[in-house]
């Protein structure tokens, strides 16, 4: 097993690229199974989880070369889903996506439960009632079983906004005959771009971007060169970097026409990054004070369905507010256990208050101390490096695999900005 070891206090200063959006890669892979032609996936992230999955792929039958470290060439043409392999499945929680355009495609499979991070309850309700509208027989027995013969097109009112839910929804309805409406459905950057990918491969499909998607199913999906955007979650984990080291960064290729509400919030935790270009340049000179609400309150900052402050992002706001003068209330109401990681961050001198399973109260600014740590999951795991790149001392983070499921070559990125940090084995 890997570890970081950091030696915190040293701004940062330098330029970086965020890699392209791990939770756009997973689902156009998957979307890759509609057809039998060669599709180019370019700026796939070369990180666990899309490793994971592509051996998931392969199992399948799937080809996929490497053109480059990051272009991908998949053919799908011939797929075999009988017996997948449950230690692939359940690493990750994409292992779900491939339901959707194999009920497309017809005939049967048999998916092992799907995994991934360990924040709380993850439910599949949502994908099978969605998939069962559209014709798809499904049965659970320790293992899913789904059964089609072909899909028709259907008024889906999903009974969440799930992502990966409306993703295999959209797939699915892709190929189904006649005339689908997917209702609730979630309309994050990444599904914004599975649908572009999606009618840049014949698909019909209108209102992207919004709650309520219309897809005209067609008879067949042709292959495609596409490139896959920024990781905007990367890209706000190196702002959070900059500004609690107090250094000065600029982010390449940053996705700035999805970063409206982030910057919003993270206005109010005192921290400004101008735009230029699709470039972002984080300053040295930030305000770093928590604006109250009105008549002096304590603000709120709860997660909410996109277009606004997204789950994911929950960990790196919080670890930046532990650096801002005043208190406010972090509410994630999706995940029970999103919060865990902070009696971390207490260990290393933070003022966090637990007050439930989803809600916490932080009062800053307090300085961080080095201190040894476990990652918990891929988004607190980056977390906990923030706060160690900004305290006093030496940290050691262990399990920093799930770090890497998520983030590709991060320490390698970190060093070049200047970073102290150094993978090393147990």
């Amino acid at each position: 097993m890997e570890k970081f070891i950091i030696e915190g206090g040293i701004p940062l200063k330098g330029e970086v690229t965020p890699a392209g959006n791990k939770n756009a890669a997973l689902p156009l892979m998957a979307a890759c199974l509609l057809t039998d032609e060669p599709v180019i996936l370019r700026n796939v992230p070369d990180i666990v989880d899309v490793q994971t999955m592509r051996r998931l792929f392969e199992s399948m039958g799937v080809k996929i070369t490497n053109l480059d470290l990051h272009v991908w060439k998949i053919e799908a043409r011939d797929v075999r889903p009988a017996d997948l392999d449950p230690d692939i499945t359940r690493r990750i929680r994409a292992s779900i996506l491939i339901a959707g355009p194999m009920a497309a495609r017809g005939g049967e499979l048999n998916l092992p439960p799907p995994g991934g991070d360990v924040i709380g309850r993850r439910r599949v309700d949502t994908h099978l009632l969605a998939l069962e509208k559209l014709g798809t027989s499904v049965t659970y027995d320790r293992v899913f079983h789904f059964k089609s013969n072909g899909l028709n097109g259907a008024d889906i009112l999903l009974d969440e906004a799930s992502v990966t839910a409306t993703e295999n929804a959209i797939m699915a309805c892709t190929l189904a005959k006649g005339e689908s409406v997917i209702r609730n459905a979630a309309s994050e950057p990444h599904i914004q771009e599975l649908c572009n990918f999606l009618n840049q491969m014949g698909a019909k499909i209108s209102n992207i971007g919004s709650n309520t998607l219309h897809i005209t199913g067609v008879n067949k999906l042709h292959g495609t060169d596409f490139t896959i955007g920024s990781d905007y979650l990367e890209v706000i984990s190196f702002v959070g970097a900059a500004v609690v080291t107090h250094g000065e960064i600029t982010i390449h290729n940053a996705g700035n026409q999805y970063l409206d509400m982030i910057r919003l919030v993270f206005g109010r935790l005192g921290v400004h990054w101008e735009t230029r270009g699709d470039d972002i340049f984080v300053p040295q000179d930030q305000r770093l004070t928590i604006e109250s609400d009105l008549g002096g309150a304590i603000p709120e900052i709860s997660v909410m369905p996109w277009p606004a402050f997204p789950t994911d992002l929950m960990s790196i706001a919080l670890v930046v507010a532990t650096q801002s003068k005043g208190t406010v209330l972090f509410h994630d109401w999706m995940y029970p256990s999103r919060m865990f990681f902070t009696d971390k961050l207490v260990g290393m001198g933070a003022q966090i208050v637990l007050c439930d399973p989803h809600r916490c109260i932080v009062n800053g600014p307090t300085g961080f101390y080095g201190e040894k740590m476990e990652s918990p999951d891929i988004r607190a795991g980056m977390a906990l490096v923030l706060a160690a790149l900004s305290a006093r001392g030496k940290s050691v983070i262990r399990n920093i695999g799930q770090i890497d499921r998520g983030y590709e070559k991060v320490d390698q990125k970190l060093a070049a900005l200047g970073a102290s940090i150094e993978r090393s084995l147990e």
